[in-house]
C-alpha cells in the first residue's frame, strides 16, 4: 500500500506545528501521532526555550501527549511525522515507545540518528525496530528552518541575543 498521500497529509500536520513553534520563537520543528486508524493521537512543537527544558524537543512533547491520551507508555502500532530528522536522544524515545514508524522531512546533517549519521531504526542492540521513511516534504521543512535561522542570525548582527 502506497503510504506517501497519508505521509505528505501527516506532514502538513506537523510543519502547522513547526510555524507555531516559531512564532513562539523556538526551533520550527513540529511532529504529529497518529494511531493505526490514523486518528491524531496528539501533536507538538519544540518547547526548549519556552519549557527551559533541552528535553522539550516536538518529539518527546509529542511522545508524552500521547502517551497520556491512551493511557500507555508503549504507542505500538503509532506512527509520527516530524518535520526533521530525529536526533538520538529522540530515536532512544522513540525505540521506548515502541512506534511502529517514523515519518520525518528534512535529513539533519548536524544531528540526524535516523539515516545521516546511524540508523537509529535498526540498532543491532535495541529489541525494537521501527520503519522510517524521509524526504517527506523535505524542501518545505527544511525551508522554514532555514527562513527562521536567517532571521535569527540577522537579529543577532542587529545586537540582539541568539
Amino acid at each position: 500500500m502506497d503510504e506517501r498521500p497519508k505521509d505528505i497529509a501527516l506532514m502538513h500536520l506537523a510543519l502547522a506545528e513547526a510555524e507555531a513553534a516559531a512564532k513562539a520563537q523556538e526551533a520550527p520543528i513540529g511532529a504529529v501521532i497518529v494511531n493505526e486508524r490514523g486518528e491524531v493521537l496528539a501533536r507538538a512543537g519544540n518547547g526548549t526555550v519556552t519549557l527551559n527544558d533541552p528535553t522539550a524537543h516536538a518529539e518527546i512533547l509529542c511522545l508524552r501527549r500521547a502517551a497520556r491520551e491512551i493511557g500507555n507508555h508503549r504507542l505500538t502500532g503509532a506512527t509520527m511525522a516530524v518535520t526533521l530528522e530525529p536526533c538520538i536522544m529522540c530515536v532512544g524515545a522513540i525505540i521506548q515507545a515502541r512506534l511502529a514508524r517514523v515519518v520525518f522531512g528534512a535529513f539533519d546533517p548536524k544531528a540526524g540518528a535516523l539515516t545521516t549519521h546511524m540508523d537509529g531504526a535498526n540498532l543491532p542492540f535495541s529489541n525494537h525496530h521501527f520503519e522510517t521513511t524521509g524526504g517527506i516534504l523535505e524542501q518545505e521543512c527544511a525551508g522554514i528552518l532555514r527562513e527562521f535561522f536567517r532571521a535569527r542570525r540577522k537579529q543577532h548582527l542587529n545586537g540582539a541575543p541568539f
